[in-house]
């Protein structure tokens, strides 16, 4: 019997499915890695076949994924609102996959510092894309603009501020656990470097 699409049976039926179109095998081509026939996976996909646990196993691991992966529920908010700074000026929301990765848009008016010493070096990796406008990125010696669209990434380690390259800037930016940590801990006053996590 077919089941509903919207629970967990339909759900797997169509996982199923999607992974073996993402990877462009046929019917045929699932079966000859599974040992299934490709009348079976057709009734699989279908929903007019029982899902067995063993055939789950099976398809699960000639689709490069777990049976976790391939049973797994999605109860869990899609969408989320972010959390803005007191000055308005970032946002940032959290990434439930992986909780050590916060991604933040921060709209900045005002140029890096011209000061050496205020540049900022802390463990951590950081990407960033230029939303609109463009950026001024300092990293260690060199002084870098970055346009609408491009991306920048770098270790952090290295000294490093941002800020805007003459009007109104928008960045994008990704920061792992040890980038988002070195934020947090950034004195408020420093200057334009990056949003404060």
């Amino acid at each position: 019997m077919k089941q509903d699409d919207g629970d967990l049976d339909g759900l797997v039926r169509k996982r199923i499915r999607a992974l073996r179109v993402a990877q462009g095998w046929s019917l045929d081509a699932l079966g000859a890695r599974t040992r299934l026939s490709p009348s079976t996976l057709s009734r699989i996909e279908n929903g007019q076949r029982r899902l067995a646990l063993d055939q789950l196993v099976t398809l699960a691991r000639a689709l490069d994924t777990s049976l976790d992966q391939l049973v797994e529920t999605t109860t869990e908010d899609v969408v989320s609102n972010p959390v803005h700074d007191a000055a308005g000026q970032a946002m940032r929301w959290a990434v439930r996959a992986d909780p050590d990765i916060a991604v933040v848009r921060q709209r900045m008016v005002d140029p890096p510092p011209d000061n050496p010493s205020r540049l900022r070096a802390h463990p951590g990796r950081e990407w960033l894309v230029v939303l609109s406008g463009a950026a001024i990125l300092l990293l260690g010696n060199r002084r870098l603009r970055v346009e609408t669209n491009q991306a920048a990434e770098f270790p952090t380690m290295v000294p490093h501020a941002i800020g805007s390259a003459g009007g109104p800037t928008e960045i994008l930016g990704l920061f792992d656990r040890d980038a988002r940590r070195g934020h947090q801990d950034r004195d408020a006053s420093s200057g334009p470097h990056h949003p404060q996590q």
